[in-house]
């Protein structure tokens, strides 16, 4: 449900390909000369110089950039999503305009052209991406330095950042000019926003082309409420999926060793104590705790994994039922 941003992936990714291996002579329509702007009014190649990238490495790394960002296509909607990227493609292209002549008139550093391409809106869906997505640890190196679902994102864009002498005013401005467009200064986002005619036209016009049908492979899960229950949902389903893909190699390696579960190295204080209490004197009815209740749903779920009703029996009593110690102690004895 983002025909968008597959568009911008695909389409301006080809052009740029096909540019730097078939027609190279071609390139010099997509520099974004800012002197031929400047003096010549060769307004054109505004548009093709900050649409079409000539390096493959910023392709490259402004498509995984995209293809991340799709996020928010997913979230507003399509027009939302192009007016973000419409009104950040205006107010970074005057910004690169005002910065340039800010580096010459304070640093004296004269700058006749910028590196080209869909960079401007790419900085910018860094605004919304570091305010509205949550921050999930993954890993954590050396006891320090945490690893977000985040981190490969602000890693690209460091890398994309770094491709250039002068991409760092292409950064700024976008930056900046998302700053403008998410926090509404001057009401921009009501100005700079694509029509809705526009939008309908391009809905039934290109948006065949490029939506994709809704995978059949994947397990339907419920939407919930908020960004949070969603992906606390999404987390859940890959655990329960590494969990049945572990059950399924612990079956495996039963069946090759042609053995049970040994209950002995599950619980073995639980088992001596049993058994001492039985060959000293027989359990008192003050020391031997009640029996614990056993939920049938959470029995149901280890036996959907491939245990038996037995096996799931003591486990869940053992671990004063909850579901997952005694999925642990079941995959790892």
């Amino acid at each position: 449900k983002a025909p968008l941003s597959k568009s911008l992936l695909l389409v301006p990714s080809a052009i740029s390909i096909l540019l730097t291996l078939l027609f190279q002579h071609y390139q010099k329509f997509f520099a974004y000369n800012l002197q031929a702007i400047k003096e010549d009014f060769q307004i054109w190649r505004l548009v093709c110089g900050r649409t079409i990238c000539l390096d493959l490495k910023d392709t490259f790394c402004s498509s995984l950039l995209i293809y991340n960002f799709r996020i928010f296509e997913r979230r507003y909607g399509s027009r939302k999503f192009s007016s973000f990227l419409l009104g950040a493609w205006m107010l970074s292209a005057l910004f690169d305009l005002l910065l340039v002549e800010v580096a010459q008139y304070i640093f004296g550093i004269t700058i006749n052209s910028l590196p080209s391409g869909f960079l401007g809106p790419v900085f910018a869906l860094f605004v919304p991406f570091y305010s509205s997505i949550p921050r999930v640890q993954v890993a954590q190196v050396l006891g320090h330095f945490s690893i977000t679902n985040k981190t490969l994102v602000y890693i690209l864009g460091l890398q994309l950042l770094t491709s250039g002498s002068y991409i760092w005013i292409l950064a700024l401005s976008g930056l900046v000019s998302g700053i403008c467009y998410n926090s509404s200064i001057l009401k921009v986002h009501r100005i700079l926003c694509v029509p809705s005619w526009v939008a309908k036209i391009f809905s039934w016009t290109l948006e065949p082309i490029f939506s994709s049908a809704e995978p059949t492979n994947e397990v339907r899960v419920g939407m919930g409420a908020t960004v949070d229950i969603q992906r606390q949902q999404r987390m859940e389903l890959l655990d329960r999926q590494i969990m049945m893909s572990q059950v399924a190699q612990m079956r495996r390696q039963r069946q090759q060793q042609g053995g049970m579960i040994n209950w002995n190295r599950l619980f073995p204080p639980l088992r001596h104590r049993h058994n001492a209490n039985y060959q000293d004197h027989g359990p008192s009815e003050q020391d031997t705790p009640p029996p614990t209740e056993v939920s049938e749903e959470q029995v149901a779920r280890l036996m959907e994994m491939g245990f038996s009703r037995g096996d799931a029996l003591e486990a869940l009593r053992a671990s004063n039922n909850d579901l997952n110690v005694a999925t642990n102690f079941l995959l790892q004895h």
